[in-house]
């Protein structure tokens, strides 16, 4: 790591003083989850370092009728946990409990997961954001290119947006706030994410003298939204890909959607085609499927990357059938009644045994009474999932339609 001056401002006034007019001479520190990581490798070597987590009103997580205000410097753990974020908006509770390990998101804030780097190991070996080799040739184009891009992926940036987390906060409807020597400003979170075309961009549109000081979300009321991630495996990973829905149903019918893809481009990726699929439809498994299908229709994989297709187009829907199932058409597991001596019987034939494995499909919070684990049983019982690891809707004693077989006993029933 190269020297630094190191500075902690106590007010957003004197950290916006204190950053440069150009990226690369002044860097800000939040939790330092990702910035110190590339300040190690030598991938960024700031002049000076702006300290901003003594500015108290950058904190805090605050609910009204209007919505949901999060301070840019609440860390990740504390705003999964909120109440007012698990019970109006339970799919970024969702979201954020998937991100990182316990550990990261008790230091990870919320303003520094959304200006967060990108994964690239091109970009994270120095080797730049737009790699090319000295005659100008892409090398992301015929290199290792299995986790980058497929949408958006038509100019020089293949590398995908790293949040897992903007996603959903986009279909929630989320705007931005920040601030700079212009004063303030309000952006919607969809246009806060730009593509760069050269090395001195960023990803996103905030100016390097400015601040996030604060994400705002509008209420709620009526909206149903999920969460998916693809993951190689379910410890902490860093996704394949990422969906995200948020559903405002007339009845039984969608009366607006939005769907989010992540991990498959270089900004946070809308399908306007998907919820053009689902506007006026009722939600069941065939407008599940061809508004997933329309969701990577304009798909372009690189040339080690085209299973990337298939895992977005099963991400988007997955997160649909979760949001489906937030709506009341599927009976939810703690609605059937589970004795005790039969809580922790894993051999008990009225429960499924495929549903134990999934973890990482938990809809809402599980029964407080019951001490926390992260076994297969305890997400079988006490959390209210019903997706199968096919994708399909599924509850205990009832998962061996479509030709299934039951992932603990080799058979069903």
């Amino acid at each position: 790591m190269r020297p630094f001056e190191y500075v902690s401002p106590t007010t957003k006034a004197q950290a916006v003083s204190l950053l440069a007019s150009n990226w690369g001479q002044a860097e800000i520190l939040a939790g330092g989850t990702d910035l110190l990581a590339l300040m190690k490798d030598d991938v960024v070597a700031p002049k000076r370092l702006v300290n901003i987590k003594d500015i108290r009103d950058l904190t805090g997580v605050t609910y009204n009728a209007q919505g949901l205000r999060i301070g840019a410097l609440t860390n990740l753990g504390d705003l999964a946990d909120d109440a007012n974020v698990r019970k109006n908006y339970p799919a970024l509770s969702d979201a954020l409990i998937e991100a990182a390990s316990p550990q990261i998101r008790n230091m990870a804030t919320l303003g520094g997961n959304l200006c967060q780097r990108p994964r690239c190991w091109f970009f994270r070996n120095r080797l730049g954001l737009l790699p090319k080799d000295e005659t100008g040739k892409e090398l992301v184009t015929d290199g290792d290119n299995r986790y980058h891009a497929i949408l958006g992926n038509d100019g020089p940036a293949k590398f995908v947006s790293p949040s897992t987390i903007v996603p959903i906060l986009i279909a929630y409807g989320a705007k931005i706030r920040v601030e700079g020597p212009k004063g303030k400003r309000e952006v919607p979170l969809e246009k806060f994410y730009v593509i760069p075309k050269t090395e001195t961009e960023r990803e996103h549109d905030l100016q390097p003298n400015e601040i996030v000081t604060e994400v705002v979300l509008p209420a709620s009321t009526g909206v149903k939204a999920a969460h998916y991630e693809v993951r190689q495996k379910q410890a902490f990973d860093w996704p394949l890909a990422v969906a995200a829905v948020a559903l405002k149903m007339n009845g039984s019918n969608v009366q607006a959607a939005r769907v989010v893809m992540g991990y498959v481009a270089p900004l946070p990726w809308p399908s306007p085609e998907a919820e053009q699929v689902l506007s006026g439809q009722s939600i069941d498994d065939d407008i599940a499927q061809k508004a997933a299908d329309a969701a990577v229709k304009n798909a372009k994989p690189l040339s080690h990357n085209a299973y990337k297709v298939q895992l977005a187009r099963v991400s988007v829907k997955r997160a649909l059938r979760v949001a489906e199932s937030r709506l009341g058409r599927c009976r939810m597991i703690r609605e059937r009644t589970i004795s005790e001596s039969d809580r922790f019987n894993t051999n008990n034939p009225n429960l499924c045994s495929a549903l134990r494995w999934k973890g990482q499909f938990v809809l809402s919070e599980p029964d407080p009474t019951v001490p926390r684990s992260n076994d297969g049983l305890f997400w079988c019982l006490h959390t209210q999932t019903c997706i199968g690891p096919d994708g399909e809707l599924a509850e205990p004693g009832n998962c061996c339609s479509k030709g299934r077989v039951c992932h603990g006993t080799g058979k069903c029933g």
